[in-house]
């Protein structure tokens, strides 16, 4: 007995060192002895453990603190990749990512959600599959599946609630479901909480950062104290039913009228524009308008991005991030972003908005899928399961 907990003890530190070097905070073996204060000794035993297992390998040599020079350590890319997937309603968004993070292609296709959870999780399935088959090097398996979906998922349960734009898909578990058809360790998540992951992947120096999503419909995802914040179950961070104030009394799919997402999303935008005698038949429609100065257009864009603002600035008064990133097609208008802007410096007190930064995404159509691979990579490389890669 005390030899098993001797050999458990000896991989989760193992898998500490890992997390060390995936990091960068650590990227030799002098460099984890000096954090970790293990000694020289006991830290080469447990990278080599990682590089036998296929997790880590050398890479040239590091830079000298005084004595000669170390072997550099990395995350072996070459044993695996996985898959991260951003459904949408209407796209699903591929991206393979070797055991780095690197991506190293990407998909996109239409569909439609609501054709049901079998059929399209088993038409994902054979795009990884065809994916990994193209793009992968040879001894590169599939080694797990991360997935954004296009509404609220119980961060206790794994199911997804009361999702309104997936019509069929409510109480399903995706992660299970995947699993049952692949074997393979699979994550889900809310689509706009990976965005937010994978936004703050490209700058982990904000600690404190909020994402919106800002397309069809609108979502939102919070990333506090560098992890991203689920709440009690899950929910925080959506923003699509909250009430906007004066907004006009437009029916949205919770039942409620005067929420956000139906008055300030991509389809009432197209919803209303129509309404006054123009042709457009998605958002892409009405971004070419405004490229083109049409007023009515424009002047829909900033209003519906000054009430999303609106709502924002409570968040950023309560929240004081260092950080909003404005994603999703609409983040990409001008006049929708000016009327965000706005609305912010209008009802946030000043000591909010001196040091706030207000910027458009710059993962921009990857954030989803980024923020799905790291999530499914931190699951493959968790300390308590760690397994041989080779």
């Amino acid at each position: 007995m005390n030899g098993s907990n001797d050999v458990l003890r000896h991989q989760a530190s193992a898998g500490a060192m890992l997390g060390l070097i995936r990091s960068g905070q650590a990227r030799s073996r002098a460099e984890i002895a000096r954090v970790t204060g293990l000694s020289p000794t006991t830290v080469a035993q447990r990278v080599d453990v990682l590089i036998d297992a296929g997790y880590v390998r050398e890479a040239g040599m590091g830079v000298s603190q005084g004595g000669r020079r170390p072997r550099a350590l990395e995350v072996d890319p070459s044993t695996g990749v996985v898959c991260a997937v951003d459904l949408g309603s209407q796209h699903a968004t591929f991206g393979l990512l070797d055991l780095s993070g690197r991506l190293i292609a990407t998909h996109r296709e239409r569909i439609d959600i609501a054709e049901g959870v079998e059929p399209i999780l088993t038409w994902m399935v054979g795009v990884a599959d065809a994916l990994v088959a193209e793009h992968a090097e040879p001894g590169q398996r599939l080694r797990g599946y991360g997935i954004g979906v296009p509404g609220p998922v119980d961060s206790r349960t794994g199911t997804l609630v009361s999702p309104s734009r997936m019509p069929g898909w409510n109480g399903v578990d995706v992660a299970a479901a995947v699993s049952d058809l692949t074997g393979l360790p699979t994550v889900v998540d809310n689509d706009a909480n990976l965005m937010a992951l994978g936004e703050h992947g490209l700058d982990r120096s904000v600690a404190d950062l909020v994402f919106v999503k800002v397309g069809s419909s609108i979502g939102c995802g919070v990333i506090a104290s560098g992890s991203l914040h689920h709440g009690h179950h899950g929910m925080a961070g959506d923003i699509s039913h909250v009430t906007v104030p004066d907004a006009p009394p437009v029916l949205c799919s919770c039942g409620r009228t005067g929420c956000l997402d139906a008055v300030a999303g991509g389809r009432a935008i197209v919803r209303a524009l129509r309404d006054a005698g123009v042709q457009v038949e998605s958002v892409d429609d009405v971004l070419a308008l405004a490229r083109d100065a049409h007023p009515l257009a424009t002047r829909m864009l900033r209003e519906a991005g000054t009430r999303v603002g609106r709502v924002l600035a409570t968040i950023m008064n309560f929240f004081n991030p260092q950080r909003l990133v404005l994603g999703g097609i609409l983040g990409e208008a001008e006049a929708f972003v000016a009327g965000v802007r706005s609305a912010i410096y209008l009802e946030c007190l000043p000591m909010i908005t001196d040091e706030l930064d207000i910027v458009v995404s710059q993962a921009k159509e990857h954030a989803g899928i980024l923020g799905a691979g790291g999530l499914v990579l931190d699951r493959i490389f968790d300390v308590h399961e760690l397994e041989p890669a080779r």
